[in-house]
């Protein structure tokens, strides 16, 4: 009986012994595999690789900005709640560059201070361009709560997490709005602020944190103020697709698309009665292709402790009547007119003076052409007919 039960006692340690020995091999194996003995190529440096965190990434003007920064070679992580962005505009960034370490999407809300915390911890980042916004103006005047919360919490978010992270350097996605309706045109740097709405305001109190933290600390700033965002990417492999309950409160070239495609029965012209030459608003319109140029060159252009603030615009102003006029050509349709009473919280007209950003960027807007610039997004509206398919 002893014997039987030495036996069996000598017998369950060696099973254990063999266990342990079949585990130390297996973890010994897999340290040895390239994916497990070295972190995230996301979460370490790189030398001559910039990593840069892109929130809003999934929406329009951040995907396009993703685009561009992944064909310059950089490390794009991608942070979006999808509550205005695409998916599918991940997807296809995804698809031009599978290269490990290239490009991450990350599913979170600004707004969930731990969730950024743990971004923030996970990854190493080299700089931030913050994009990530609710941008609609008629829709800030019926919901002014929601665009103080979006935009101005979610921003002292970001730069809270970037201060305790050590990241140093923030492009900053601003507005025109900022100014409200000034007396003078064009519109300079040094025109005062005084937004009219809450969609201005809101981006007013960012800038105003982010300059106010730069005064305590050795971050490169770089605040964009841009105007109105038309076009798309001309290879057709990006564009703009707002959620079917939103084109009411969206771009004046979303409708005109889908007048043209007859998706809606014509376009709405809010306000006739401004003072402008023709009654219409007048505004700048800038090529989503210009305006991610003029990010990346203020990336490039960033220092340490110093501060760059710049409009990004053409120069020149077009009303709402020569914008339709111009869709009209690109798309090659009549699109019916209705007029209606202005929008509330819009403002006569807006035109920028670009001369700082060409002087110290070296950038000047080169797709200027009104009429091109809304057909080559026409071709992408065209052969997206439900942009990049369900949400």
């Amino acid at each position: 009986m002893d014997y039987l039960e030495s036996k069996r006692k000598t017998n369950f340690c060696g099973k254990i012994l063999f266990a342990a020995g079949l585990t130390t091999l297996c973890i010994i194996f897999l340290k040895q595999s390239p994916g497990f003995s070295s972190p995230s190529q996301f979460s370490r440096q790189q030398l001559g690789v910039t990593h840069v965190l892109v929130t809003g990434g999934a929406g329009y003007i951040g995907s396009h900005a993703a685009l561009r920064l992944l064909k310059d070679l950089y490390r794009v992580t991608i942070v979006d709640n999808l509550s205005r962005g695409n998916l599918g505009a991940v997807k296809v960034l995804q698809e031009l560059f599978p290269e490990p370490g290239r490009l991450q999407f990350i599913y979170a809300d600004l707004g969930d201070a731990k969730a950024v915390n743990k971004i923030f911890a996970e990854n190493v980042f080299d700089a931030v361009m913050h994009f990530a916004a609710v941008a609609y103006v008629g829709e800030s005047t019926l919901d002014p709560l929601r665009y103080y919360h979006n935009i101005t919490s979610n921003t002292l978010v970001v730069v809270k997490a970037m201060a305790s992270h050590g990241v140093k350097t923030l492009i900053y996605s601003s507005t025109c709005a900022t100014y409200g309706e000034p007396e003078k045109m064009p519109i300079t740097e040094y025109t005062p602020q005084a937004p009219i709405n809450p969609y201005g305001k809101a981006k007013k109190m960012s800038e105003d944190i982010i300059l106010d933290f730069s005064k305590t600390s050795n971050m490169a700033v770089m605040i964009l103020r841009y105007f109105n965002v038309i076009g798309s990417d001309p290879e057709g492999r990006l564009g703009e697709a707002p959620r079917p309950e939103l084109r009411e409160q969206g771009r004046i070239s979303g409708a005109c698309f889908d007048a043209a495609r007859g998706v809606i029965p014509g376009l709405k012209i809010r306000g006739t009665d401004y003072n402008t030459a023709d009654g219409t608003c007048v505004r700048d319109y800038i090529d989503v292709t210009d305006l991610v140029d003029a990010h990346v060159k203020a990336l490039a252009h960033a220092k340490p402790g110093k501060v760059g603030i710049y409009n990004v615009g053409t120069g020149k102003g077009r009303s709402v009547k020569e914008f339709v006029e111009a869709c009209k050509k690109a798309t090659g349709v009549d699109i019916k007119i209705e007029y209606l009473s202005r929008r509330p919280g819009d403002y006569a007209e807006v035109y920028s003076n670009p001369s700082k950003i060409k002087l110290e960027l070296n950038w000047t807007a080169r797709y200027t052409d009104l009429q091109e610039s809304l057909q080559i997004a026409w071709r992408w509206q065209k052969s997206h007919r439900n942009g990049y398919g369900s949400p």
